[in-house]
């Protein structure tokens, strides 16, 4: 299985400022990016019986910022997804199989989730 998680921190000031504004919105990036690090590795434990070939997690938290979803620390994350499970299944079908793995960190910790599931040979 090849496994690739990509996430974007929250941006900060890189000027070197020092302030303490700066410190404290670093922190709160690095705490956003740990957070998202932990669903992100709770999502691939999940997705691990689905055997894929390939999965691809990116956590988009940050362009959620102030959307009411994301209200309360949930996360929104884009998942990409090959299994050989999928053979012979809709679209559809697959987002099931998906859903079903992770149906009990909905709505909470992951608020929403973008999915790409082809077939095996797509």
């Amino acid at each position: 299985m090849r496994d690739h998680d990509t996430h974007a921190s929250a941006g900060h000031d890189d000027s070197g400022s020092g302030s303490a504004h700066d410190a404290s919105h670093a922190h709160a990036g690095a705490a956003a990016t740990s957070v998202g690090a932990e669903r992100m590795a709770l999502i691939r434990t999940r997705l691990a019986a689905l055997e894929p070939d390939l999965l691809d997690i990116d956590d988009e938290s940050h362009l959620h910022a102030g959307h009411a979803g994301a209200e309360g620390g949930a996360s929104h994350f884009r998942v990409r997804i090959v299994s050989p499970r999928f053979a012979g299944l809709t679209p559809v079908a697959r987002h099931r199989l998906v859903y079903h793995q992770l149906a009990d960190l909905i709505p909470f910790p992951i608020h929403a989730l973008a999915l790409d599931t082809p077939a095996f040979k797509e």
